[in-house]
């Protein structure tokens, strides 16, 4: 059984006078223990999706099981129950600014019941679960960026859940500070065996820490599955436009406007190979390295091209028949990507 189920999930919004429809019939499944991506450009109703798994917003129509429960019949006491099983993270980490970090993590143990003596020895241990035992007395103002987040988790994981949702958690983050918050993300779900579904418009954010991702594009569901298998061979318009980036263009050789573009990934017995060199001298024409990147990818460092073909339709066939012989995935690249 999924731990979380969505089943034909819509939720409309009232706007002016005008209905809108932010999440058009979802359906997806989140399996205990997954690390699970949820992407899209901005407006694309992921960050809708994910406040509707804990009933932030409720459905239109459509149901959501949370370990087989339905939350639409449950009482308010029982919901609320269930509720405290889902820690949440935002990006503006959401922190009270006249508390310190031990009284933040503190917060919603009090307000559950817990005596303040047993909730700031807990909040001491997950202030070191963090690693941020030395900034208890900090107040937010005090803090970094990756520090707040930081103690938004430690919070988030004080009733504990089993199930944290991240809504956009990095993307107030430098590069760097992102890479820190996705390991310790990752290593909370490996020790604490906690299903972490994280929102957000970063490829790179999910294929370096999700096992899983759903795609969403204008409120619905394009695509799912293995994220290796997405960013092997995307099938939607949505996925190649994320994965592929449109805000960064190629190189000065695009200009050259080839007749036809290819985007090939690296498994790991060609990523030693001279794929392109080989080719060259196969072929005796040029092939022009539009983009080239490597991106972790499931902990594993995959290499991807954007190359630009000649112009003879015979000679693209065979180039890319006998880039697929030597195991590459290949894919079109549509030309205003």
């Amino acid at each position: 059984m999924s731990e979380i189920e969505i089943r034909n999930l819509t939720k409309k919004f009232e706007v002016k006078g005008m209905t809108v429809t932010a999440l058009d019939n979802i359906s997806l499944s989140i399996e205990k223990g997954d690390i699970f991506g949820i992407i899209g450009m901005s407006g694309a109703g992921k960050s809708t999706l994910v406040r509707s798994i804990n009933f932030l917003e409720k459905p239109t129509d459509g149901q959501v099981f949370i370990d087989g429960t339905d939350l639409a019949t449950l009482t308010e006491k029982e919901f609320r129950k269930k509720r405290s099983e889902i820690g949440m993270i935002f990006q503006n980490f959401n922190l009270l600014e006249q508390k310190t970090a031990l009284d933040n993590i503190c917060f919603p143990l009090e307000i559950a019941g817990m005596r303040r003596r047993e909730a700031r020895k807990k909040a001491r241990e997950l202030l070191a679960t963090v690693n941020l035992s030395e900034k208890e007395k900090s107040y937010p103002s005090q803090l970094s960026g990756g520090q707040k987040q930081r103690v938004a988790i430690a919070r988030a994981l004080a009733t504990g859940p089993k199930i944290l949702l991240c809504d956009e958690a990095t993307s107030a983050l430098d590069p760097q500070t992102t890479e820190s918050i996705l390991s310790l993300l990752r290593e909370i779900n490996e020790k604490l065996h906690i299903t972490i579904v994280i929102i957000t418009h970063q490829m790179s954010v999910v294929t370096q820490i999700c096992k899983k991702v759903a795609i969403i594009d204008n409120g619905v569901l394009v695509e799912q599955g293995d994220v290796e298998q997405v960013f092997e061979a995307p099938k939607t318009d949505a996925a190649k436009e994320l994965l592929f980036d449109k805000k960064v263009r190629y190189s000065p050789l695009d200009i050259l406007h080839e007749a036809r573009k290819i985007r090939i990934v690296f498994n790991e017995n060609s990523s030693y190979e001279p794929v392109i060199a080989n080719l060259i001298l196969k072929f005796q024409t040029p092939v022009n390295i539009l983009k080239a990147d490597t991106r972790n990818v499931g902990g594993r460092a995959r290499g991807e091209m954007i190359l630009g073909l000649p112009e003879s339709q015979t000679l693209q066939e065979e180039i890319i028949s006998s880039l697929k012989e030597r195991g590459l995935t290949v894919t079109e690249v549509e030309e205003d990507v």
